[in-house]
């Protein structure tokens, strides 16, 4: 998220709107509606209407829609274990007993974070780590019942994705060794979370996913294959991988059993910036298994693949699964930052019966690329089948809403002004979910660390 260093070059990136409320526009080529697959998403409506600044100073929102601070930076654990940690970044929502919700929320913290997640016996990794993740429990209602440390420990918690058996899998972008920047032990893995019983799941890396810098992880339902994106911040860049898993499907903790990791190579492509054509298909997709998981000597994506090389691409980082098909999403390429040509968002599908992987939506710069606007980041499914999507750029921060036909329109607009008067800068948002039942919208400001829960007329 925020800190990466590549992440300050993106200031170009596709979904771009006027400094109004109400002025959003995006430019795509592609089947946007693949985007949707395997959704009954709503078609016809153009958003919620115009945004209304708030007079508390936190988040404008559209008429009839309302927020909550469930959780700010700073305050105390309600299970006393210390203060809210900095950063908060990806977030899932789960069902609970009783009609209650569970929310599971990432603390992207690099050393130099101002406030670690608190060590908690049985659920701390390295005690030097300060990211891991927080839990929070709701009731009916969504009043706030709980909050408590999820995990600890860990490092630059940035996204992840949630598993069919209702855990989450809490990603570090980093490959940060022992011994560096003070860490004790190794770091780069994915760990398991259960956000209603964290000591059922502690503090394990799963290391045979591979130690690299996570982005996010998508399962199939099907198989339970688990499709995971690298992002990298330099040259060469990410992979994109898949984890064959020996218990597939097996439910909390089978992942610790181990699998095969492999990366995927599509023949005669070595970077995936060079297809600029939406529709552009290739078929016999191989997979190459990763001949170092753990990266004890290189890095994944500099190890030696055989002369027929592997498959690179600049910011891959959103991945989900929709209908028979696994996305994923190359946020940016820039050749000057190393990439083989430049592109402001690529979204690839990947059929597994088929081992077919097609391009099937680019996007493109709709308006004057230095407005506010830019830098889609986390997103999700919305409660209407639309999706929601936070922004990460320069400027005024926005979620935004995308309805299947294409239809853009600010969702949220965060009023945290985190710089100066001369020079203000708002913190983005992240980890945008919905609630189980669809009727309540929780979103994540990154800095100062905030997290809402957005009520209102959903349609």
């Amino acid at each position: 998220m925020s800190s990466a260093p590549a992440r300050r070059l993106a200031t170009r990136r596709q979904v771009l709107a006027g400094s109004g409320a109400t002025a959003v526009s995006i430019a795509f080529a592609g089947a946007f509606s693949e985007l949707f697959a395997g959704t009954a998403a709503a078609r016809g409506h153009s958003g919620y209407g115009p945004l209304v600044p708030d007079p508390d100073g936190l988040l404008d929102l559209p008429k009839g829609f309302r927020y909550r601070v469930l959780s700010r930076e700073g305050d105390r654990l309600r299970s006393g274990e210390g203060p809210v940690p900095s950063n908060h970044d990806g977030m899932a929502a789960f069902a609970g007993h009783r009609g209650r919700v569970h929310l599971v929320r990432n603390h992207e913290n690099r050393v130099t974070a101002k406030i670690a997640v608190p060590a908690v016996d049985g659920l701390t990794y390295d005690p030097m780590g300060k990211g891991g993740c927080t839990a929070l429990e709701l009731d009916s209602r969504g009043a706030v019942l709980g909050e408590r440390v999820a995990i600890a420990g860990t490092a630059v918690n940035c996204a992840g994705g949630r598993t069919p058996w209702n855990t989450w899998l809490t990603c570090e972008e980093t490959e940060d060794r022992a011994g560096t920047n003070g860490y004790t032990k190794d770091h780069g893995f994915i760990f398991e979370v259960d956000g209603a019983d964290p000591h059922r799941t502690g503090a394990v890396p799963l290391t045979a996913m591979g130690r690299f810098q996570h982005e996010a992880i998508a399962i199939d339902p099907n198989n339970g294959i688990v499709y995971e994106t690298e992002d990298a911040f330099e040259k060469p860049f990410g992979l994109f991988y898949r984890f064959l898993p020996e218990k597939p499907l097996g439910g909390t903790g089978s992942l610790r059993a181990g699998g095969e990791l492999q990366a995927m190579r599509v023949p005669g492509v070595p970077d995936l910036s060079v297809i600029q054509e939406t529709g552009a298909t290739f078929d016999r997709i191989e997979w190459v298994p990763v001949p170092d998981p753990q990266a004890a000597g290189t890095p994944i994506r500099l190890q030696d693949f055989g002369p027929k090389g592997i498959t690179h691409a600049q910011k891959l980082e959103g991945c989900y699964w929709g209908g028979s098909s696994v996305y994923f999403v190359s946020s940016f390429a820039q050749s000057a930052a190393g990439s083989a040509a430049d592109h402001f968002g690529q979204v690839w599908r990947y059929e597994p019966k088929r081992r077919r992987l097609t391009l099937v939506v680019v996007f493109g710069p709709g308006t004057d690329v230095q407005l506010p606007g830019e830098s889609p980041d986390n997103i999700c499914l919305a409660s209407d089948g639309g999706l929601m999507v936070c922004e990460d750029g320069n400027g005024a921060q926005h979620v935004f809403g995308v309805t299947r036909s294409g239809e853009v329109y600010a969702m949220a607009r965060g009023r945290q002004n985190i710089g100066t008067p001369q020079e203000p800068e708002w913190g983005e948002f992240a980890g945008v979910t919905f609630a189980p039942d669809g009727g309540t919208m929780f979103v994540n400001c990154y800095t100062p660390g905030t997290t809402f829960a957005v009520t209102g007329p959903w349609r």
